[in-house]
């Protein structure tokens, strides 16, 4: 009696649908009854899908016969299929050790074991060898070419020595249920992800950093009304953690299959989900959105009509009436025919990670990232390389503010269930711009009561607007700054004096983010603002470049408040004689009036005066205190 492996029904095994062509060393008449009868009693639990049961019945079959090829080869394809890599390989050596000639379709699944190893060299030798067997199909020859690429780009990158480190994040967040999509706010206090109870239900679980324990507290439930009887996940939290968007499926009054929502967070709790609306989603599935870190871009995933593939990454701008614009592809830089997923910009704002079948890679899915070009398009997408990508399908990645730390979702090591999060160290090569953070709250410094004002960032360097956002209505704010730049910090509300501060994060090294609590002053007499992003040669009075986004702030301030009159007062340190410091000064002054009177400022508003080092705020004894008495600043001095 010739045995051959059940047809088709072993759905998902590489060997389904494959008879095995037995040669001459193997004669399956010799092997004994016993072993048979579990053989056909491991098929019948197979026509059941029942894996456990089958796998029981084949280790019989083996173990009462040694030599039953069949058997250890199905124990194989099963392994196989459920990513058991090292049985798998040692299930199908066991074959090829018996009998070499048995069957050399079994090149094929032997490869897929020995890469799921990491065992590209070899893994590489064995496609090769299958697909030099004569007679194969079109779709088995397409198969084995496919997966001959997988294995040499694997090969290349693992080559390149990755270091990969996973830390499992406990019990406190995984448990037997799948736990996916990780998302934390910029200061990593808040960890908000994914879990599917029960492989039945999505929700939400959140939970909070202990900072004294170093460790995470046990997530809890979102809770209504953002998790509900209904599918809610592929979630991203902003910066901040005001905003979750997320995907919300089977809603009423949605739009499609799958529509992207948000909910903000209010001193009361999590606010009802509100749907981006037609804007944003469609009839088609819409999902796995991603905020920028200034919340003004919207990078999501749909497969609508008019890409380039099944699924494509897309992007939302916030316009200025807090609608959002209509939905742009990423274009063929980004997008591919095959399938792009799980979008993450990174708080750099230049770094974007995204999931991708149809670039080359090493399994089924793979992590790539791509940086932003100074014309605003997209760089080639580079492949994360082994081991963060393997065999298998590797879909999200979440990268910490600080640029290091990566987290993900995997089933491949010995987690507490299924999918479990992840974190890890992300190699350089791969880490985004390192990004610090500015927070804190906007008030009226009179009354103390919170403003809701507009705060602009911008490129000292470039005089380029990097982001505008606005304080909440409790004044709180969180800005991201990504280092090796200086900018210029600029804090409005109407009816106040403008605030303005800068950064220099040029050579900035340690993840250090600043609080700054911003009082405004109301616009009355004897208010005075200093002008913290206006810049001198050393002993010169003449206006560097950089100084322009600060004076044309001011010529904005005096037009929008046309009745107001202005000193503009110099100062200087202590350093050199006192008669030179005050012409100094003087001519500081001078030159901030006649910037003004050049852009459209009458004159007559205008007084320029310089004070020398007659007036510090500060000890000149230090660099730190010299540097604050070096300032221009203006005066209101008529209403």
């Amino acid at each position: 009696m010739t045995i051959y492996l059940k047809p088709c029904m072993l759905s998902g095994l590489f060997l389904c649908c494959l008879h095995l062509h037995v040669f001459a060393q193997y004669n399956p008449q010799k092997i004994n009854k016993k072993a048979r009868a579990y053989y056909l009693n491991a098929q019948s639990a197979l026509d059941m899908q029942n894996f456990i049961q089958a796998i029981g019945y084949l280790k019989l079959a083996v173990k009462e016969d040694s030599n039953f090829l069949d058997a250890w080869a199905q124990l194989g394809s099963i392994a196989l299929q459920q990513k058991q890599y090292e049985e798998a390989a040692s299930d199908f050596q066991q074959v090829m050790r018996i009998d070499s000639l048995y069957d050399p379709r079994l090149y094929y699944p032997y490869a897929k074991s020995l890469a799921g190893l990491g065992n590209f060299a070899e893994a590489i030798t064995y496609i090769r060898r299958y697909l030099q067997i004569p007679n194969l199909g079109s779709g088995e020859t397409e198969s084995g070419n496919r997966w001959l690429q997988h294995f040499e780009i694997g090969l290349q990158t693992q080559l390149q020595h990755h270091p990969f480190e996973p830390h499992n994040l406990g019990d406190s967040i995984n448990t037997s249920d799948p736990e996916y999509f990780p998302s934390l706010t910029v200061d990593g206090h808040i960890l908000v992800f994914t879990r599917n109870l029960h492989n039945q239900n999505e929700d939400f679980y959140i939970s909070t950093w202990d900072a004294a324990d170093s460790q995470w507290h046990k997530a809890v439930n979102l809770g209504p009304p953002v998790n509900t009887p209904e599918n809610e996940g592929t979630g991203h939290i902003s910066q901040d953690g005001r905003i979750l968007i997320y995907a919300a499926c089977n809603q009423p009054g949605g739009f499609g299959s799958c529509d992207i929502v948000y909910s903000v967070k209010t001193a009361h709790g999590w606010s009802d989900p509100i749907n981006l609306g037609p804007n944003v989603n469609s009839r088609f599935w819409d999902s796995q959105p991603c905020l920028s870190p200034d919340n003004h871009d919207l990078y999501f995933v749909s497969n609508r009509p008019g890409g380039y593939g099944g699924s494509d990454i897309y992007v939302c701008h916030l316009q200025p009436d807090g609608t959002w614009s209509k939905p742009e592809n990423l274009g063929p830089h980004i997008n591919t025919p095959g399938d792009e997923t799980s979008p993450f910009i990174h708080a750099d704002n230049q770094t974007l990670y995204f999931a991708s079948n149809g670039w080359p890679g090493i399994g089924d899915m793979d992590i790539f990232y791509s940086r932003r070009q100074p014309d605003g398009s997209w760089g080639k997408p580079v492949n994360l390389g082994y081991p963060i990508n393997t065999i298998d399908h590797d879909g999200t990645l979440f990268v910490a503010a600080d640029g290091k730390t990566a987290y993900f979702a995997s089933d491949r090591f010995n987690g507490f269930g299924q999918l479990d999060i992840y974190s890890f160290i992300l190699y350089p090569e791969a880490r985004p711009i390192q990004t610090l953070y500015v927070k804190g709250e906007v008030y009226d410094s009179l009354t103390h009561q919170p403003l809701n004002a507009s705060i602009d960032l911008i490129d000292v360097e470039t005089d380029s607007l990097i982001t505008r956002i606005q304080s909440d209505v409790n004044g709180h704010y969180l800005v991201t700054l990504p280092v090796g730049k200086i900018y210029a910090f600029h804090v409005s509300h109407p009816g106040y004096l403008f605030y303005s501060d800068q950064f220099s994060l040029v050579n900035q090294k340690a993840y250090q983010p600043y609080e700054v609590n911003i009082p405004l002053q109301p616009i009355r007499l004897h208010a005075r603002v200093v002008l913290k992003n206006i810049f001198f040669d050393f002993n010169k009075y003449d206006l560097k470049p950089e100084s322009r986004p600060e004076l044309d702030r001011l010529v904005q301030f005096l037009r929008d408040n046309p009745t107001l009159h202005i000193a503009i007062k110099g100062y200087t340190d202590s350093i050199g004689a006192a008669s030179f410091n005050l012409v100094l000064s003087q001519h500081r002054a001078e030159a901030v009036m006649q910037y003004l009177i050049q852009h459209g400022i009458a004159a007559s508003r205008l007084k320029a005066i310089g004070y020398g080092a007659t007036q510090p705020v500060a000890t000149n004894e230090t660099e730190e205190g010299r540097a604050l008495n070096r300032r221009v600043e203006f005066e209101i001095i008529e209403k």
